[in-house]
């Protein structure tokens, strides 16, 4: 037993509070050591009541199954994609009976691409798991067509009657420069034409009647005379300026592909080699006027540069030149302002 007689007294643990001493140990909770302690020792405190039983969870309720929607208005079903078309990697299918998102709405007829809008080039895929915006669908835009440079393609009636314009200028040359030729060729065909036609009338066959050796040789040199005339008309031309006469007339030019600067006779040269080394073989039952035709023709298949073949050996396009020869800024010579067209 401890001679400590029952009382309040300094917590030897924490001297700043006091608790009550009932000889034996010490009881109730501290209090602070200037306070006035009540007599006699402290109240006994009540034990917190037993933590109530929760009561056992209610079974849960299905879930009421959630009411269709109906679809906006304007909202009908969709057309099937294109032929050959293929989805994107990642692509899921919508669950069946799913309805657009709320709020969307169908695009209105006759509806057009925003402005600057541009069409993905040939042969471009999306990207791994994307997603087509809510409403988009295959075809819903028209293509636009492409503007090199900032310029309108030039229209295949323009090019038609430039080439025209140039087949005349190039004859005019001819003329000229090829006249002696043609004198001389002529006065070697007019006995044959007539030994011809009295073989016929003898009812001789009219092969028997064989060309002189000099007329062929006359043939050959007025095609390839042809040939240079229509290639120093037309490469240096193209070179410098991207212009012959007939394109000056109807205010179209040829650029390179990837800038406006001029080609360089090099690049105009195989340009104008594709279509105008043919000319010689004008000699062989007119197989180089043939190849020719086809070439001339050939835009017609490229709906998006409007590329012949000998434009798309040498990486060019046809631009159709604006009233007053102004142009967008052309980022790949860093130019801009105006262009003389020349």
């Amino acid at each position: 037993m401890s001679s400590l007689p029952a009382g309040w007294y300094k917590d030897p643990a924490d001297p700043d509070t006091q608790r009550y001493w009932d000889g034996e140990g010490w009881i109730g909770k501290a209090i602070p050591a200037d306070a006035v302690p009540p007599e006699g020792p402290p109240p006994v405190e009540e034990e917190p009541p037993a933590a109530a039983t929760p009561p056992a969870p209610a079974p849960p309720t299905p879930a009421a199954a959630p009411t269709p929607q109906a679809p906006p208005p304007g909202w009908g079903p969709q057309p099937p994609p294109p032929p050959g078309w293929q989805p994107p990697p990642g692509w899921q299918a919508p669950p069946p009976g799913s309805q657009p998102p709320p709020g969307w709405q169908a695009p209105p007829p006759g509806s057009q691409p925003p402005p600057g809008w541009q069409a993905p080039p040939s042969g471009w895929q999306p990207p791994p798991g994307w997603q087509p915006p809510p409403g988009m669908r295959a075809g819903m835009f028209p293509p636009v067509q492409a503007r090199p440079h900032g310029f309108a393609l030039a229209g295949l009636g323009p090019r038609l009657v430039a080439r025209l314009i140039d087949i005349l200028a190039v004859l005019l040359l001819n003329v000229v420069v090829n006249g002696w030729f043609a004198y001389q060729w002529l006065r070697e065909f007019v006995p044959m034409y007539r030994a011809t036609l009295d073989e016929m009338a003898n009812g001789g066959n009219a092969f028997d009647v064989q060309a002189s050796g000099r007329m062929d040789g006359l043939l050959w040199a007025m095609l390839i005379v042809a040939t240079l005339l229509w290639l120093v008309y037309e490469a240096p031309a193209i070179a410098s300026s991207g212009q012959t006469l007939g394109k000056r007339i109807m205010r179209i030019k040829v650029v390179a592909v990837e800038n406006t600067e001029p080609l360089g006779f090099g690049r105009a040269f195989g340009r104008w080699a594709r279509l105008g080394l043919w000319t010689p073989a004008w000699g062989c039952a007119g197989i180089g006027l043939v190849l020719q035709l086809i070439d001339c023709v050939s835009p017609l298949f490229d709906q998006q540069l409007r590329q012949a073949f000998h434009d798309k050996t040498a990486r060019t396009v046809v631009i159709a030149l604006p009233p007053d020869d102004r142009r967008p800024v052309d980022a790949t010579t860093r130019g801009g302002g105006t262009t003389e067209g020349r």
